[in-house]
């Protein structure tokens, strides 16, 4: 326990020296492009600051670098508790840097302010993975809001991109909307899930199910590989219930052993065969389009909050309504329609 809390500390240090030393904004980018790590690390630290004397060289950092952003293969990977998902990526991501990728983890944990987890929790449970020099990850950062840590992630993936990473896999570390998240900054999504624990489709959400591109039942080894064959059948029986996806391509489900390594190549030859049918039928292209779409939305919506946040009379004004809203005295919409009104007006 004492020697996690050191290395936390030492992190924060580390974010902390970072900040001190960060470099002229167009000379970092250039370092980014040159695929300078130390620079890389520096680039998303600034990304994931929620300072506001942060955002304007977060956005122009972003911007030198978002032409550069967008060739590389996206993959989204979640999973239930319990169920590898850290062992999992460190033995995929050691397949794919084998297989000549550049391979970059970034993580989505909307849960580690209330959890106060280890910032290099990650790191440390992929420990092979972090020595390779073809290999970055990045744990996410604590805050407060799912939306903020999803924006520090998909602004993270477009700095690694273009660094020269050309695959980006990104983790959902916490529960509830952040599958969504990751959903709509990837290209293919897949689903880890356990054999043996009970009825195969309990507590699995329909809306996770339906947002799969590939299920893998892990720890297919050893006593388990029945039970994980049993698994994979119930989940294409599952599968058979929902509606086709829009992009033509139909789920598919397969098992693994991370621990040995075994059936990393099956995943890897699905995600090739759905990048390419995708590809060629344009679909991955409009999934892009509507990506981009969605995150101008989030960014519109993030800018009027900054704005808010930053005038005082705003602020005021807003915990002003607030306290009619909860005393009953104005509804929530007229609230709304108010405060808008003097945000215009600003």
């Amino acid at each position: 326990m004492k020697s996690e809390e050191k290395a936390k500390q030492q992190a924060i240090e580390r974010l902390k020296a970072s900040r001190k030393a960060m470099p002229d904004i167009r000379e970092l980018a250039n370092q980014i492009l040159a695929g300078n790590l130390k620079a890389l690390s520096q680039g998303i630290t600034l990304v994931e600051s929620i300072e506001a004397s942060g955002y304007q060289q977060a956005f122009e950092l972003t911007e030198l670098l978002y032409p550069h952003s967008g060739k590389a293969h996206r993959l989204g990977i979640t999973g239930v508790p319990g169920v590898g998902k850290s062992t999992f990526i460190e033995a995929f991501g050691l397949y794919l840097v084998e297989k000549g990728h550049k391979v970059a983890v970034l993580a989505i944990d909307p849960s580690s302010q209330k959890t106060g987890g280890s910032i290099l929790g990650d790191k440390t449970r992929m420990e092979q993975l972090s020595r390779h020099k073809n290999a970055f990850i990045r744990p996410s950062p604590a805050a407060e809001s799912l939306g903020g840590v999803a924006r520090a992630t998909r602004e993270a993936m477009i700095l690694c991109e273009a660094a020269g990473f050309d695959m980006i896999l990104i983790e959902t570390v916490g529960v509830g909307q952040s599958e969504t998240a990751v959903h709509s900054m990837t290209d293919f999504f897949l689903l880890l899930m356990l054999a043996g624990a009970g009825d195969e489709l309990q507590g699995i959400k329909r809306g996770i199910m339906e947002m799969a591109d590939a299920i893998a039942i892990t720890k297919a080894d050893g006593d388990n590989v029945r039970k994980a064959k049993q698994a994979e059948q119930a989940y294409k029986n599952a599968l058979h219930l929902f509606p086709p996806q829009e992009d033509g391509w139909i789920p598919r489900v397969t098992s693994c052993s991370a621990l040995h390594h075994e059936g990393l190549e099956h995943i890897y030859e699905l995600f090739e065969e759905h990048h390419r049918k995708l590809t060629i039928s344009g679909a991955l292209a409009r999934k892009r389009e509507q990506q981009s779409i969605y995150w101008f939305h989030t960014a519109l919506s993030d800018l009027w909050r900054a704005h808010l946040l930053g005038n005082e009379t705003l602020r005021q004004q807003q915990k002003q309504l607030e306290q009619e809203v909860g005393s009953g005295h104005k509804s929530p919409f007229a609230a709304a329609q108010e405060l808008i009104k003097s945000l215009q007006q600003t």
